[in-house]
Formats: C-alpha cells, structure tokens, sequence
C-alpha cells in the first residue's frame, strides 16, 4: 500500500490483550474492568488479521497490549506462521527468561523493545519495586544470546532529566540495546496525571539531547513526538499506521482511541473507509510545524472536530472518555508549547 505521498506503508499495530502482570501508575486505574476472554482478540482472528494485511503488503507488525507477553505462546507461533515477517513487541521484560530467548532464537523474527523509564528510583516509582532488576536480567540474557532488543522509553516531567542523561544512554549501550524510542507522555484515560506532561523547555531540552546523542553514541535513538519532520507529521489514521486494540476495534493510533468500526464487524479495507480514518486522510498534516505535529497533543481543536463530526466512539478499553474531556487536558499544553515549536521549526523557512 502507499499513502498519498507514495511513500510504502509496511507496518501495522495490533494489541493482543489488555492484560498486563505490573500495574504502573498512571497507566492502569484501579476500578480497571478486564475484558472476558471472550471479546480479546483470538488466536485464529490474529492469524486472519495478519494473512490479510501481508497480502496489502504489511510486513512489519508492531504487537501491544497490556502486556503482550502474557500471550508468549501465541506470540510465538504467530512469529512462526510468518516466517518472512518481522514482529517487534513493546514489553515491560519482566516475562523474558531462557525459554522465551530459546523461542526467539528459534523463529529469528521476534525483537522487544524493553520499556524503561530512567534509572532504578525513577523506574521503579512507576512501575513497582524490583522491576529494573528484572528489566537489567532480561537484557543481560538477550545480551548473552546475541538477541537483538531496544529501548522504549515514555518521557514526562518527573523523569526527563534520567532518561537524557549521558549516563542513560552509556547503560543503554552497555547493556546491547540497538535502538531506543522516546515517548512523549500523553495525557490519555480519565485518570491521566497532566501534571506530568513536560513543560516547554523540558521538551526543547529533549530535542537537543537527543540529536547530540543521536551523533555521538552508538545506539540508534528516535524521538517519536520530535522527530515528525522526518515523516512529513503525524503518520496516524492509516496514513503510515494504524491500530488494532485487544476488542478489535480498529483506531487511528494507539493513543487515540476512538473508532466507527471493528474488524469482526467490518473489513480492513472499510474501516481505512470510515469516518474518522477519512477525517485523518483529510486533515493530514495537522500543522504545517512539524513539532506541532498531533491531532490531539499540539491541535486539540482538530481531534475535537473530527471526533464530534464522525460520530467516532470511545473504544479506549481501560478508561473510556469523551473527546472533549481528553482534548481539555492538551489546551493548555498546546498552546504554551506553540510559540517554542515556532522557534525551533520556523514555518516560514521550510
């Protein structure tokens, strides 16, 4: 597939589950419903989805959750009924032991991108103690194994200043990691802490210590928020991606969880069809400032509209919430944000 600037569109996103075996804050709230198993994505439905999204020429697959490993097995023989395929997984690592790196080393297609959020305070304030240990055991075991892995990493105010540190990323060189993703939090369920959003010179402070270290250090290093010039903006609503979440609601990116359509109830090609992935498609880019690059962190306004002017529902499995709750939480952010944007990304000049 190509999108409108023919540029080839070769990945999509699936969650398998909404489970997960930590509860870190700000990511699962405590009056959490869990899906019956009954509505998670199947094992049979999973192989479907992937059959026909190899045949539009998908061959990269980004799997989420929860926690996608609590579904090794399944996982694994996906991995082995598409051999020519690669899946990279987004994982807290505390499941990766020898077994699981003997069935990696087995069907070659299989890469995680360990989640880590700083060093052990900072880490382990959010994501329960004794979770670093066991984030430094599993790299040193896919270390050992020769087992390629990287680094996904959710950037915020509290945490900002350990994870673009020097230090940081010489532990991460250290440790195997071939690359690492930077995250910029987002303020997403109606629990989301917009306290730590990063404050505008924060954010300008990760844009220049990531390209320093972009340079100088032997990991590759992607800043998903920052790093929009070089896509052309926001690669949502089918553009470059899309979402698939654990219910088989079908979403225009992994934050933004609203859909009119569902993939036991539609086809893949009609769901590119609906009204909000249409919104997408029209609206692409955002803002012409390619820091000010998402619909709903720096354009609030826009995801208001295409939302309200669709029909799309809430499908956000852990907390569901209207737009117009979710958009208030960026207003402010957007628009102190906005100015800075303009002085590292002048519009006039590009």
């Amino acid at each position: 597939m190509k999108d409108q600037f023919q540029r080839t569109i070769d990945y999509a996103r699936i969650s398998i589950t909404d489970r997960c075996n930590l509860y870190c804050t700000y990511c699962r709230p405590d009056h959490e419903e869990k899906l019956s198993h009954k509505d998670i994505l199947r094992y049979e439905e999973i192989l479907r989805l992937c059959k026909i999204l190899t045949k539009l020429g998908i061959d990269k697959f980004k799997i989420t959750g929860g926690e996608p490993l609590v579904r090794k097995k399944d996982l694994i023989k996906i991995c082995e009924m598409h051999p020519d395929c690669e899946f990279l997984s987004f994982t807290n690592g505390t499941l990766i032991d020898e077994e699981f790196c003997q069935e990696m080393l087995r069907v070659k297609n299989f890469v995680p991108a360990i989640s880590l959020e700083g060093f052990e305070t900072a880490n382990d304030g959010r994501r329960g103690e004794g979770v670093f240990d066991k984030v430094q055991h599993a790299m040193s075991l896919l270390k050992s194994h020769g087992l390629p892995f990287g680094i996904s990493t959710c950037y915020t105010r509290k945490n900002l200043d350990d994870v673009t540190s020097e230090k940081f990323f010489d532990m991460l060189v250290e440790s195997g990691a071939l690359f690492v993703w930077f995250f910029h939090y987002m303020p997403v369920g109606n629990d989301a802490a917009v306290e730590l959003l990063p404050t505008p010179e924060q954010r300008e402070e990760i844009f220049h210590r990531i390209r320093k270290f972009r340079q100088t250090k032997a990991i590759f290093s992607m800043d998903f928020q920052n790093d929009a010039q070089f896509v052309g903006g926001c690669i949502a609503g089918g553009r470059r991606y899309l979402h698939i979440n654990a219910k088989g609601d079908v979403e225009p990116c992994v934050f933004i969880h609203y859909s009119n359509a569902n993939i036991y109830e539609n086809t893949l090609l009609e769901a590119l069809k609906s009204p909000i992935f249409m919104a997408y498609h029209d609206g692409q880019p955002f803002n012409e400032n390619m820091l000010r690059p998402c619909p709903m962190l720096e354009n609030p306004q826009k995801l208001r509209k295409m939302v309200e002017e669709s029909g799309a529902k809430s499908t956000d499995l852990q907390s569901p919430e209207s737009v117009e709750h979710l958009c208030a939480k960026c207003d402010a952010y957007a628009e102190h944000w906005a100015p800075k944007a303009e002085e590292l990304f002048p519009v006039k000049n590009k």
